[in-house]
């Protein structure tokens, strides 16, 4: 029955492979110890003429070819029957190493029982006999540990690929306020780059932003408000990442009404991460801002101390807080805090500073400005979405649970600096400093840790954000840069959007994330409000 079974083996690579180390490694083996008796005996001075030489050499040489002829097929035939090919279930056991022992042993003494039958006496030297049989086992088991730990290193490099392929493998994306300033400049890159977009947004600014993307094959929209668990649930039906910058964007708008904003900005926004993690989105990113660092002379990293100084700014903070505190192996929080943002978009604001500063200088004929000792990071709205998709494409290993300053060292700019670029590029506006401002925010930001960990560039410098701006008010795109459309706080109060956004629900509010906004005050110097027109 074994003979039967060795006949009927089925042959593949592995075995071939194996058959083909244990041939050299017995062939070796055999050469080694008579390499070895013949060292010894030239260091022992047994081998005192050249012809003494010649003669042990001849007979070794003789002496090889005539034992492994017979002693290579004995082991593979014993080492088949013992299951070292087959994997049979003894040798698959933690017995492994005994089984090639007992195997290599019986070999040789088969082969000396052959030789002693055959021709009376060994082939081999009795000391030689023994080398090979040590060397014939220490190198078998060691070639079979050392396939077994290759083994087990390529099973996990292989896991560890397919792992890191599944965490990268993103098709679907949501984008929840893809139809606002950044996420409207997002959308074209994430469809370009091939991924199916579906995009939660109630679009209470319209759908201006996003209309000529409305017919694209991989492209979705759900209308709707996110703070509607069910519709939020629909929306994070089978979809691979999450990117979040759904919110009530800059510091007077929020001041406008403090409960809704904590509803929209905070409470929202743990829902949304806690459907998404239910839902097994891994990589989930959030738009903060680089306004909760408040106001610091020193110049900034992801590990400073948050002084908030607005109600915006607070809720930021605190959603930060609510995400990394869900954050474990299976869901990753990401959060970009984002520079000022400045230049053209789908849906254009005129609430920043650099992009109302231009407007104001080409139309009024002022560059008006409050203190200008202030610094602020800017970054353009194209490489804030560009920053969007590199975090998206990442290695998670690289990102997970991280913060990120998100902008460049490059472009951190006092207030007066900002007037002064656009007044070279607009040298007909007066530059008119108005004195002290009630904006107390003042914070120089180190993006060090974006560039480093992911290689992030800006493609845009101010003057070329400025330069574009001018030439779109010139060229009449933006026929008036004071239309509430363009101002997130003039279009809720005036378009009487706040109104339709407001709900009943206070007791979420008070309930849930009430300690948050609390907590979140130890920053230090809290502030409910920004007066008149401040901007970002």
């Amino acid at each position: 029955m074994r003979f039967k079974h060795f006949l009927s083996i089925r042959v593949n690579r592995g075995i071939i492979v194996r058959v083909i180390a244990d041939i050299f490694i017995i062939n070796f083996s055999v050469l080694a110890a008579l390499v070895i008796k013949f060292l010894l005996l030239i260091i022992l001075g047994k081998l005192q003429t050249v012809n003494a030489y010649s003669d042990v050499l001849r007979s070794f040489l003789s002496a090889y070819f005539n034992s492994t002829w017979l002693l290579t097929p004995i082991c593979l035939i014993i080492f088949h029957l013992s299951g070292c090919y087959t994997h049979g279930r003894f040798y698959r056991r933690r017995y492994k190493a005994l089984t090639i022992f007992q195997a290599v042993s019986i070999s040789y003494l088969l082969f000396g029982f052959l030789c002693y039958f055959i021709r009376g006496s060994l082939i081999l030297p009795r000391s030689v006999w023994t080398l090979a049989w040590i060397l014939n086992t220490a190198l078998s088991i060691g070639a079979r540990l050392w396939a077994t730990v290759w083994d087990s290193v390529r099973c996990f490099e292989r896991f560890t690929a397919d792992r890191r392929e599944r965490e990268n493998d993103i098709h679907n994306v949501l984008v929840i306020g893809g139809a606002g300033y950044i996420g409207s400049v997002l959308l074209p890159k994430l469809l370009k780059r091939g991924y199916n977009v579906r995009v939660l947004d109630l679009l209470i600014y319209g759908d201006e932003s996003i209309r000529d993307l409305l017919n694209h094959p991989r492209f979705e929209l759900i209308k709707a408000d996110f703070r509607h668990v069910d519709k939020v649930v629909e929306a994070m039906r089978n979809i691979d990442a999450v990117i979040h910058l759904g919110a009530i964007v800059g510091d007077p708008a929020c001041a406008l009404n403090e409960k809704l904003t904590i509803e929209i900005n905070l409470v929202s926004t743990r829902t949304i991460a806690e459907i998404a993690k239910g839902s097994g989105v891994t990589r989930f990113i959030f738009a903060s801002t680089c306004s909760v660092y408040g106001a610091c002379d020193e110049i900034l990293t992801e590990r400073s101390r948050l002084k908030p100084l607005s109600l915006y700014a607070r809720t930021k903070a605190a959603s930060e807080q609510v995400l990394m505190s869900m954050a474990d192996n299976k869901f990753a929080p990401v959060i970009l805090r984002f520079g000022t943002v400045y230049g053209l978009s789908r849906r254009t604001r005129f609430d920043l500073v650099i992009n109302l500063l231009t407007a104001k200088a080409v139309v009024d004929g002022e560059i008006t400005i409050f203190g200008g000792n202030q610094w602020r990071p800017f970054i353009h709205v194209e490489d804030a979405a560009l920053a969007i998709l590199k975090i998206l494409e990442a290695p998670l290993s690289l990102i997970r649970n991280q913060i990120f300053n998100t902008g460049s060292n490059e472009q951190n700019y006092t207030i007066q600096q900002v007037g002064e670029i656009i007044h070279s590029l607009v040298p007909t506006a007066k530059l008119i400093n108005m004195g002290s401002d009630n904006d107390q925010r003042n914070y120089r930001v180190d993006f060090s840790k974006l560039r480093n960990t992911i290689g992030f560039m800006p493609q845009w410098t101010v003057e070329q954000g400025v330069q574009q701006i001018i030439e779109a008010i010139k060229s009449g795109k933006i026929k008036d840069y004071r239309d509430p459309k363009y101002s997130n706080v003039k279009f809720l109060r005036e378009e009487n959007a706040l109104h339709f956004l407001s709900r009943e629900d206070d007791w979420v509010y008070k309930l849930i994330e009430k300690p948050y906004l609390s907590r979140s005050r130890e920053f230090e110097g809290a502030r409910d409000s920004q007066s008149g027109e401040m901007v970002e």
